[in-house]
């Protein structure tokens, strides 16, 4: 129990030195950065409680790569468009803004909970067929992000695409591929720790099932569906690309 407690003190105080400086700067730039960095820090400082198997190295390196490549696209997003639109009804409400912050440090702490829990055990099993399950599916799942990103990224780079929405590469099988990479991420870690798991331990499963929940029903795909909707739904190509793509899966597209 004690890394699951640091996850969240850390997570807490992480985004509360980001809450400051975001609400004196009235800055959306270190936003999505404190995110991630939350992630990067807890890998770097969990192994120290006591964590020292490689099996459980690995797992701290797994989150650290992710957070490492998620952070740098993200922290280079928001320097180039300035300005995050979901705060512009919160950044000038002190109390509105810092429940934002304190709701993130908190989502840290439930997503990171199969990894905590692995770091803070002392018995580690060896490298078996669950943990190379695990890392295949974690890879898969950075792979799908990292590749969607990047692809996004371009398309919209080019302003001949302006005012246009992705629908090449992953993005035309998948409404969200990268939502779906994110998912697979943090289920391949679960994977991962179930040798170190037993009878109510199980209940780190809360972590993954609570990013999914959330990307699938709550702040994710909802808010970007909407959001699209809005912008491209009088578009008769933008119906047809709904109708024929699958929202979270990659999957052949639909007559």
């Amino acid at each position: 129990m004690t890394a699951i407690i640091v996850s969240y003190l850390v997570a807490l105080g992480v985004n509360t030195v980001f809450f400051v400086i975001a609400a004196i700067r009235k800055t959306d730039v270190v936003t999505d950065l404190s995110y991630s960095l939350s992630f990067a820090v807890l890998a770097l400082v969990l192994p120290f409680l006591g964590a020292h198997k490689p099996v459980q190295l690995i797992a701290a390196l797994m989150v650290l790569l992710w957070a490492f490549r998620l952070g740098g696209y993200l922290f280079g997003r928001i320097l180039r468009i300035k300005i995050d639109h979901r705060f512009d009804e919160m950044r000038n409400h002190p109390l509105r803004f810092a429940n934002f912050w304190l709701l993130q440090a908190i989502s840290v702490g439930v997503i990171m909970l199969p990894v905590s829990y692995l770091l803070d055990q002392n018995g580690a099993p060896g490298f078996g067929t669950w943990a190379i399950a695990g890392v295949a599916l974690w890879f898969v799942g950075l792979l799908v992000e990292a590749v969607s990103d990047s692809q996004k990224s371009a398309f919209k780079g080019k302003d001949e695409n302006r005012g246009r929405f992705v629908s090449n590469g992953l993005w035309r099988y998948s409404r969200h591929p990268n939502y779906f990479g994110e998912m697979l991420v943090w289920w391949g870690l679960f994977v991962y720790a179930v040798p170190f798991l037993d009878g109510a331990a199980f209940v780190v499963a809360i972590g993954p099932i609570f990013i999914t929940v959330l990307l699938l029903f709550v702040s994710g795909i909802p808010l970007l569906e909407k959001s699209a909707e809005a912008r491209y739904g009088a578009d008769p190509a933008y119906r047809e690309y709904k109708r024929r793509t699958s929202i979270l899966v990659p999957l052949p597209r639909r007559r």
